[in-house]
């Protein structure tokens, strides 16, 4: 087990028992406590996942931490090429070698990077029969979705290659930008029905469970009138959504600037979705 999850490269963590677990419990049957699946945004370490881990693992929870590659997420995806369906495919099965099939599953993803493999997580639950008995009951996005800003997507590129050879760095910057303008915008009309974009595949994906989104009009990468028109959407398809607007922190930098707000939201969110409030 450990070592499918090495090769992953995703972390598996269990809660240690404390008196907060304790008061958390109250709430709702500690057995019926959601795994926690953390979908990382691209260039995301580990190490910058642990302050979400920590909201979850005081409440009890068994958290699961997972950032998909970064080349994967801007280049694959923007050519049609689906590696993160393989990926998001081994990670549902790891939930089998832990025996964790039969609890609750939530997701916490992290902005386009998170989105994009966490796509792939909902078709695979739809449409693979061993995948279908997994029960997931809500989903927060964290500074997400966004669509066809590749202004914002050439800024987060830009900060993951930051320490990366400066001719190399806008060498890579040059390509994405030209296969995301060709590929996802001018030719989009007729990709789409290739590959579909993660933005609007989400838009009518067919799950029902409660979502969470967690957001903020100061976002330079993710704008806030997408994640409002993915609310007004998935609203409009009767899914329970909760909206908070933070307003005036940056992307992935919710915690960072409402750390004990953001994780009322995250476990009141949680509770509601097990029925423990």
């Amino acid at each position: 087990m450990e070592a499918r999850a090495k090769m992953l490269g995703c972390a598996v963590e269990l809660p240690s028992l404390s008196p907060e677990r304790s008061l958390g419990a109250e709430k709702g049957d500690k057995d019926n406590l959601p795994v926690v699946i953390l979908l990382g945004w691209a260039g995301c370490k580990d190490r910058h996942l642990l302050k979400y881990s920590a909201i979850y693992l005081k409440k009890g929870c068994i958290v699961i931490r997972y950032t998909a590659p970064w080349s994967l997420v801007f280049f694959a995806e923007s050519v049609g090429i689906r590696s993160l369906h393989n990926l998001a495919k081994k990670l549902l099965e790891l939930l089998f070698d832990y025996k964790m099939e039969t609890k609750p599953l939530l997701f916490h993803v992290f902005s386009n990077g998170g989105v994009m493999f966490y796509r792939y997580i909902v078709e695979l639950i739809h449409s693979h029969r061993h995948f279908q008995q997994l029960k997931v009951v809500g989903t927060v996005f964290d500074s997400a979705p966004g669509r066809k800003n590749l202004k914002g997507a050439l800024r987060a590129l830009s900060i993951i290659l930051a320490s990366t050879n400066v001719y190399v760095k806008y060498l890579l910057l040059l390509t994405f930008s030209v296969l995301v303008l060709i590929l996802r915008i001018i030719l989009y009309p007729l990709t789409r029905f290739v590959h579909e974009s993660h933005y609007d595949a989400l838009l009518k994906h067919p799950s029902g469970w409660p979502e969470l989104y967690l957001y903020s009009k100061a976002d330079e990468i993710v704008l806030a009138s997408d994640v409002e028109n993915m609310i007004k959407a998935r609203r409009q398809l009767q899914v329970l959504v909760k909206a908070v607007d933070f307003v005036d922190s940056g992307h992935v930098r919710h915690l960072q600037a409402y750390p004990i707000l953001y994780a009322t939201h995250c476990t009141t969110f949680m509770y509601s979705c097990i029925g423990g409030t």
